[in-house]
């Protein structure tokens, strides 16, 4: 009998919470079935925050039985158990496990002769290791929540009851997490866009398609506003395309061989069908191929905010996050082999510059090489890496390498943002292909008059505009910085004979392109001061009788900051330096 826990002191602090975690999966089933002698295990495996196990039970959990749980869990911790592991053959698991179902369908699909064994106690698991040495090493833990999953992730299959337990080295870790998940929740891009009235989506009218309500569409006009002063000013030429392409498009560029399931048809059109495009990217090849190129064109930089339609099944649709619709700030950059170092160093400062505008400083990246299956030539291969490298050192990025975890056509970086909350998004993207250029049959005539391949460079900055908004809402917890709040200014009428000095400041700001609303309602104006703070309004102006006289207004924050009186051209001039600094 072997035990792949010994060592455990001696390893590092990730290697040593995966096997906490994993062990602690391990004690839950070992409590569960204790408490329904007759439950049916699956799966129990570590999880990012905690572990998680898959149970066929007699009835519904409850909350009461997470408690339950949990202390039966506490006595196996405190007893200390040695956790034991072994390789033993297939027929011996079997008779083990011979009124377990799921753990008999696992031992049948393992190919090798022998399965992992792992015990502590009476309790007795099929699973590959990476244990502690005991049950009492396992860490600070708390059952968290119930929930269903089809066994394997299959609708067709049993539905099971998941048990979600958090656990992190210490008390103190987990109650920092727990605090930061209650903020994450207060922060929920879906709650937020629904109180601060920014997007909704119909669910009986198309899940997965965003409604951009008037505020919502405001903060979306900022971005993109953004986004095209910023490519304008980068040397890129906007471009508008459609939003469905005739299946030979599609069949040329390989997406009816390999993307067929992500994509919808549109209709059948003279008899041709029609699909509505998943990329924008065949559609910017096509004006390239509009006419003969020559190297001193070179490079073109195409940009569009396209939107794009792609399948996802309905059980992972969240909000903004994960959509059917959804816009591409795409870029694609054609150049020649000698342009291609500088137009990537270009792109990552391009990526850095704009995402700093959102108050976004902590960026890394991930490098992803040349796959097994590859296409191209493995001469472009290492060219394009190095390039891609090369550009991260420039930009003194921290970054990683995933060996090999590149598409079949092309390397690419990936960017990671951390967001207000340190929980870490990817969303810019630069992806080289060496695939659709011979498809499409692309060139250019070079300087010696002869047609060349020239390199093709996919590029995104936020993603896409539905989920990079979303995670835009949870950054700023709906607080957004004055320059993109949707509405920027409340003023605030004392009383009915007040609206005329409101509606006067009302224009001055309006002159200026400084978005505002007038409150009329006939409510105290304590009411209205604690709206335009749930609104997240950065300024609130309240005038009466003495701020009319003065031509100013009482000024206060949605912190609760109260400045005091202030005359309306100063607060002209400070509302405009505070947005065109984008502080």
């Amino acid at each position: 009998m072997t035990n792949d826990a010994s060592g455990f002191s001696q390893l590092n602090e990730e290697e040593q919470l995966f096997r906490m975690r994993h062990s602690a999966a391990h004690i839950l089933a070992e409590a569960m079935l204790e408490k329904f002698p007759d439950a049916k295990y699956a799966i129990g495996p570590p999880v990012d925050d905690g572990f998680y196990y898959d149970f066929e039970l007699p009835r519904s959990l409850t909350p009461d039985d997470l408690v339950e749980l949990q202390k039966r869990m506490t006595q196996s911790v405190r007893a200390n158990l040695p956790i034991h592991g072994e390789q033993i053959d297939k027929d011996a698991a079997r008779e083990i496990f011979s009124d377990q179902p799921y753990k008999l369908e696992l031992i049948d699909e393992i190919e090798d002769s022998t399965v992992g064994h792992f015990s502590h106690g009476e309790f007795e698991d099929l699973c590959r290791g990476g244990h502690t040495e005991t049950t009492g090493q396992v860490g600070a833990f708390k059952l968290d929540r119930i929930a269903g999953a089809y066994w394997r992730g299959d609708e067709n299959n049993t539905m099971l009851q998941r048990v979600y337990g958090l656990l992190f080295s210490t008390e103190e870790e987990l109650a920092e997490y727990e605090e930061l998940r209650e903020q994450a929740r207060l922060n929920d891009h879906r709650r937020l866009g629904r109180e601060l009235d920014l997007f909704s989506t119909q669910e009986d009218y198309g899940p997965g398609l965003i409604y951009w309500h008037p505020k919502g569409a405001r903060l979306r006009v900022e971005i993109e506003d953004t986004w095209k002063q910023a490519h304008d000013e980068g040397g890129y030429d906007l471009v508008f395309t459609p939003h469905i392409g005739r299946s030979t498009l599609w069949e040329t560029s390989g997406h009816l061989d390999f993307f067929t399931e992500g994509m919808f048809s549109a209709m059948d059109v003279d008899g041709d069908d029609y699909y509505l495009k998943p990329m924008n990217c065949p559609f910017h090849i096509q004006i390239f191929k509009n006419d003969l190129r020559s190297y001193r064109e070179l490079p073109m930089r195409l940009a569009e905010l396209g939107t794009v339609y792609r399948y996802e099944r309905s059980g992972v649709l969240h909000g903004m996050l994960r959509v059917r619709g959804f816009t591409q700030d795409d870029a694609h950059i054609i150049c020649t082999p000698e342009q291609l170092d500088s137009e990537v160093d270009g792109v990552v400062r391009f990526v850095l510059d704009l995402l700093g505008l959102f108050n976004f400083e902590n960026i890394s990246a991930t490098l992803s090489t040349r796959p097994e299956k590859a296409v191209g030539d493995s001469s472009q291969w290492d060219r394009a890496e190095r390039a891609l490298r090369e550009a991260i050192e420039r930009a003194d990025l921290a970054y990683d390498v995933e060996d090999g975890g590149g598409a079949f056509y092309g390397p690419k970086i990936d960017f990671h943002l951390t967001d207000a909350l340190g929980r870490r998004w990817q969303c810019s993207t630069v992806q080289f292909d060496f695939n659709l250029p011979e498809r499409f049959d692309m060139s250019y005539v070079g300087d010696d008059g002869e047609p060349h391949r020239p390199f093709m460079v996919h590029r995104a900055l936020f993603g896409s505009i539905e989920r990079f908004v979303g995670i835009l809402i949870e950054h700023y917890g709906g607080a957004f910085p004055m320059w993109l709040a949707p509405v920027q200014v409340a003023i605030i009428p004392i009383a009915d004979r007040h609206l005329e000095h409101a509606n006067r400041i009302g224009t001055e700001l309006k002159a200026q392109g400084i978005r505002f609303n007038v409150d009329a309602a006939k409510e105290r104006m304590g009411n209205k001061i604690r709206r335009a703070q749930l609104q997240k309004i950065p300024y609130m102006l309240v005038v009466g009788d003495r701020e009319a006289e003065a031509d100013a207004a009482a000024v206060r924050t949605r912190t609760g900051d109260d400045l005091g009186e202030i005359p309306v051209r100063e607060l002209v001039d400070k509302f405009l330096a505070e947005i065109q600094s984008r502080s």
